[in-house]
């Protein structure tokens, strides 16, 4: 079984078409958080540590996709955004993601992007009320810039070490690089998760 895996694992990492299908998730992920578009830069990165892939084309063709897939989700934002977020019903978590994201967009502009980029769920409610509230194009471009270039590389360099400490063995280099992200996203979660109860306790404004 893991033979097979290996197989088809090693046939897509070598297929010229690697890029593309990276670029193409990654755009997907903009605003369809269920794709898997991590796992495959992670991946990508994890050849590049054999030569396979090459690592600054991972990195560029993660972070295009990125680029690409969270400016549609602000022009869909633009364009249908208004009636998704008015329409969301009261108390619902969809209408709480909107708010939040309205809220620190208000208070701290196109670095909240940044942050984002990295909470799947909250990144999609960001891009599409940034566009839904009309949010400043130039400042989200060049702060969705930064944040997709951050995660690009974050995804691709996390697969990398992976791949450098088992270099043999690939499918460990991926399941090592895998639970190193999902290691930072449980970490980045926690906190959050901490500070929403002290919040709660507390009544500070939350930032997160």
């Amino acid at each position: 079984m893991s033979d097979a895996i290996l197989n088809l694992l090693d046939g897509a990492m070598t297929s010229p078409w690697i890029y593309a299908a990276l670029f193409a998730l990654a755009a997907l992920d903009g605003f369809l958080p269920i794709v898997p578009s991590e796992t495959l830069a992670i991946s990508a990165g994890v050849y590049a540590a054999a030569g396979d892939t090459t690592l600054g084309v991972v990195i560029l063709a993660a972070a295009l996709g990125a680029f690409a897939g969270d400016h549609l989700s602000y022009f869909t934002g633009r364009r249908y955004g208004r009636r998704l977020v008015d329409g969301a019903a009261h108390g619902s978590r969809r209408a709480a993601g909107f708010g939040w994201a309205r809220t620190q967009l208000s208070e701290r502009g196109g670095s909240i992007l940044i942050i984002c980029r990295y909470i799947p769920g909250a990144r999609t409610a960001t891009t599409l009320t940034a566009g839904a509230v009309g949010h400043c194009l130039r400042s989200f471009s060049i702060f969705d810039a930064i944040a997709a270039l951050s995660w690009g590389a974050y995804a691709a360099l996390v697969g990398y070490i992976g791949g450098s400490a088992f270099e043999d063995q690939p499918l460990l280099g991926v399941g090592v690089g895998l639970g190193i992200a999902l290691g930072l996203a449980g970490t980045v979660e926690l906190v959050r998760h901490l500070r929403r109860r002290h919040t709660a306790r507390h009544g500070a404004p939350a930032l997160g």
